[in-house]
C-alpha cells in the first residue's frame, strides 16, 4: 500500500472536535479538491454551503435529530445537488432546460456524492476529521429555508468538519468477496460473508462499548429497512423543481 491507500483504509467517523478554527485556506483547499472529482459530462451539478454561524448550526442540528456534533463542529458543510446553475447556463444560450427527468436527478445526486468524498479524503489528508450527516434529510423543507436554497437545489447530506478530539476505531467492513464480483454478479458468497461480518461487527461493538451494545450488522439492517423512511421526500423534491418522468 502507498500513503493514499493507507489513508483511505484508516477512515473513521469523527464526532468530537477540538475548538480550533478551520482556516479559510484549509477550507478552500478542501473544496478545490472536491471540485476535481469526476463529474458527468462536466455538469458539476453540486454546491456546498459552509456553515459556521452557531445559530444556524444549532437549527440544523435540530433538523438532524439533535446530533450534538452538528452544533459543536467548527464547520458544517451542507452538500447540495444543484441543477440551478445548469439551468442558468441554458438560459444564457436561449435554451429551455429539460430538468424534469430521473436521469438529471441521478446525475446531480451522484455528482455531489463524488465531490463530497473527495473533500473527505482531502480533509483527512490534512489532519482533519469528518462525519457525514444524513439526518439533514429529516426535514428538508426547514433545511432549505435555513440555507435559502433556490429551486433545483436540495441538500443531500451534511458533513461535520474539524480537528479530531478523540481517536475512534476503524469500523470493519463487509468481506471483500461480498462486494467484489468477477465478470458477473455472484450470489453464492453472500450468506457466508454476512455470517462472517455479523460475527466481526458484534465483536467490534462489544469491545467498543464495553459490552453495552450487543448487535450485528444483519440486525441493524433489519431494523433500518423494516419501515419506510422520510416518505415526504418525493413531494419536497417536486416542490424544488425536480421531476421523475
Amino acid at each position: 500500500m502507498n500513503n493514499v491507500t493507507r489513508l483511505l483504509q484508516r477512515h473513521r467517523s469523527i464526532r468530537k472536535f477540538k475548538p480550533d478554527e478551520v482556516s479559510e485556506q484549509v477550507l478552500e483547499a478542501i473544496v478545490r479538491s472536491a471540485q476535481m472529482a469526476s463529474t458527468s459530462s462536466n455538469v458539476q451539478a453540486y454546491s456546498v454551503i459552509a456553515v459556521t454561524n452557531p445559530e444556524t448550526k444549532r437549527a440544523l442540528s435540530a433538523v438532524a435529530g439533535n446530533q450534538q456534533h452538528v452544533e459543536s463542529c467548527p464547520v458544517l458543510l451542507v452538500w447540495c445537488a444543484d441543477l440551478s446553475r445548469d439551468k442558468l447556463a441554458c438560459e444564457r444560450e436561449g435554451v429551455e432546460m429539460v430538468s424534469g427527468t430521473m436521469e438529471n436527478f441521478i446525475v446531480a445526486t451522484v455528482d455531489v456524492a463524488l465531490a463530497a468524498q473527495n473533500a473527505a479524503i482531502a480533509a483527512e489528508s490534512l489532519g482533519l476529521g469528518i462525519v457525514y450527516i444524513g439526518g439533514i434529510r429529516n426535514n428538508l423543507r426547514e433545511a432549505t429555508r435555513l440555507l435559502n436554497l433556490p429551486k433545483l437545489v436540495y441538500p443531500v447530506f451534511g458533513m461535520c468538519l474539524g480537528y479530531p478530539d478523540h481517536e475512534s476505531g476503524v469500523r470493519p467492513r463487509l468481506p471483500l468477496r461480498a462486494v467484489l464480483h468477477r465478470e458477473t454478479y455472484d450470489e453464492t458468497a453472500q450468506a457466508e460473508s454476512i455470517d462472517e461480518y455479523d460475527r466481526r461487527t458484534r465483536d467490534y461493538y462489544i469491545e467498543r462499548t464495553g459490552g453495552k451494545r450487543d448487535t450485528t450488522w444483519s440486525k441493524e439492517m433489519a431494523d433500518k429497512f423494516k419501515r419506510p423512511a422520510r416518505a415526504y421526500m418525493r413531494a419536497y423534491l417536486e416542490e424544488q423543481g425536480f421531476r421523475f418522468d
